[in-house]
Formats: structure tokens, C-alpha cells, sequence
């Protein structure tokens, strides 16, 4: 695609890394707290939330999204996985906080934890409420920093995950926004089936408008979670800057 920004992989040597990624206080993840619930976008408004970068956490049903969450935050039951694909139909927003100079926290963030997709067992009227919610928040909202994609690795992109990239390509300045796709579950895959799978990723990053990153993780095993801090963190500090 022609303009397209430029995907780079987090397991680049660190000297490559962009300066920005050593400079700040960085967030302190675990010190995730809940902050809000809302079923409308009209509700965000109405609580008056403090304006702060947000990083929204979005993925197909069963890509182990909450799972995720939990094991970035340190916590077992920040992010609540219900068992039943498509019950879940709200926002839920955190607060992460970071030592100031003075040692005190201060709130830096919101995770913002977006209801799973790709259910087969709901009605229509429910499926419209989730692209109303979500697609309306992805496409709109102006406190939006960066996206974390959960893919089960084993199976890669789907439709259902193409139809998301639609519409924060579909945001006013989809360059602006930092998308990292986030390949869990790499501990059931073989070392070269692991290979495929990000290359993939890294080739379908390639092709959309917003600066990507691509990265292999596994929250069974805890396996990337400084990796994944580290990004989050840099998102963090360009949100705090635009």
C-alpha cells in the first residue's frame, strides 16, 4: 500500500529501538485499577474521565484477551473472561499510574478492555450494539493512543480481526494511532510454526496506515511481558505528547 507506515518487530536489537523508549518515567502496570464501566460511548463523556492516553485491548473470543491483561497487570482477576463467547458487551476502563518525582502516583493511562468478537451465538441486535460500541470507539475516540491486538497464534488473522483494522483505518488520522498485534499462545506452537506466524503478522502489518508492531507472547507461560511493558510504555509517552 502506498504511504503505508513502516511495521517493525519488537525483538529488534534495543539500539534500534526508537530514543523515545528511555526517556520518562515509565508506567507501573500493575498498579491497574478499575476505573469505569460504560454500554454507550455517550457514558465516557458523562463520567468526565481524566483525559489520558488510552490503550485499548481488543480480540476474537477465546484469543485469551483477558488473560492477557491479567498477566501484563500482575493481577488474576482484573480483566473478567466470561465463558460464554459474546456475554461480555461493555467497556471497562483502568487506571495505571507511574512514580512522579516526588515518589507518589500519579495516573498516566487507561487500559481500556473492549468486549470480545467473532461469537456465532448472539442475535442480531446484540452484534449491532457491539459495532456501534466498539467500531465507534476505535473510529472515533480522541483519547485513543494504541491498540493490542490478541491473535491466537495457531490461527492467525481473521475475517473477523479484518473487519477491527477496518475501522481504526477508518479514523480521521489513522497514522497517529500505534497498533501492536500480539500473536498469544505461541507456547502450543513448534519453534518454526512460531517463525511463520509473526512472519505473517509482520507482512500484513506492513500493508496498513498506522505505525505497527508485531510481537509473540504467551500469558500461559508469562513469556513477553516485559516486551509488551516496554511498548505500552513507549505508547504512552507519544499519547501523552500529541
Amino acid at each position: 500500500m502506498p504511504g503505508a507506515a513502516a511495521a517493525y518487530s519488537t525483538q529488534v536489537p534495543p539500539s534500534t529501538r526508537p530514543a523515545a523508549l528511555n526517556a520518562d518515567p515509565d508506567p507501573t502496570f500493575e498498579t491497574a485499577q478499575f476505573a469505569l464501566s460504560v454500554a454507550e460511548l455517550a457514558e465516557i463523556n458523562a463520567a468526565r474521565l481524566a483525559l489520558l492516553p488510552e490503550i485499548a485491548f481488543v480480540g476474537r473470543s477465546n484469543a485469551g484477551k483477558s488473560s492477557v491483561i491479567n498477566v501484563l497487570t500482575n493481577q488474576r482477576r482484573l480483566a473478567y473472561a466470561s465463558k460464554t463467547p459474546g456475554r461480555t458487551q461493555l467497556l471497562n476502563f483502568f487506571t495505571v499510574s507511574r512514580r512522579g518525582a516526588a515518589g507518589a502516583l500519579e495516573p498516566c493511562a487507561h487500559l481500556v478492555d473492549l468486549p470480545g468478537y467473532g461469537f456465532a451465538r448472539v442475535d442480531d441486535a446484540t452484534r449491532l450494539r457491539w459495532d456501534q460500541l466498539v467500531g465507534g470507539y476505535l473510529q472515533t475516540r480522541r483519547m485513543l493512543a494504541g491498540v493490542v491486538l490478541v491473535v491466537d497464534a495457531r490461527r492467525g488473522l481473521t475475517a473477523a480481526d479484518e473487519e477491527l483494522l477496518a475501522w481504526m483505518t477508518g479514523r480521521a488520522r489513522p497514522d497517529a494511532l500505534h497498533l501492536h498485534l500480539l500473536l498469544n499462545k505461541i507456547d502450543q506452537l513448534a519453534t518454526r510454526e512460531r517463525h511463520a506466524a509473526r512472519l505473517a503478522a509482520e507482512q500484513r502489518a506492513e500493508g496498513l496506515p498506522m505505525p505497527t508492531t508485531v510481537q509473540i507472547f504467551s500469558a500461559l507461560k508469562r513469556d513477553g511481558v516485559e516486551e509488551l511493558r516496554m511498548v505500552l510504555a513507549h505508547v504512552v509517552r507519544q499519547g501523552a505528547r500529541v
